[in-house]
């Protein structure tokens, strides 16, 4: 998945400035202990922390 295609999930499922806000600030144990923001510049895949974004706040199946 491309970087601009998962922004827009994220802004679609939490709304554009929750998703700012939560790619900034929310620390992930499943990406390491980093933020969004920080895995993606570290290299994670788009889909590994899209899943880990999935996870943490029980986002529905059919949106996956």
């Amino acid at each position: 998945m491309r970087h601009t295609a998962f922004r827009h999930r994220m802004a679609s499922e939490f709304g554009r400035v929750r998703a700012e806000m939560l790619a900034q600030d929310h620390v992930f144990s499943s990406l390491g202990g980093r933020t969004v923001d920080q895995a993606l510049e570290a290299g994670v895949s788009t889909k590994e922390v899209w899943f880990a974004v999935c996870e943490a706040f029980d986002v529905p199946a059919e949106r996956r």
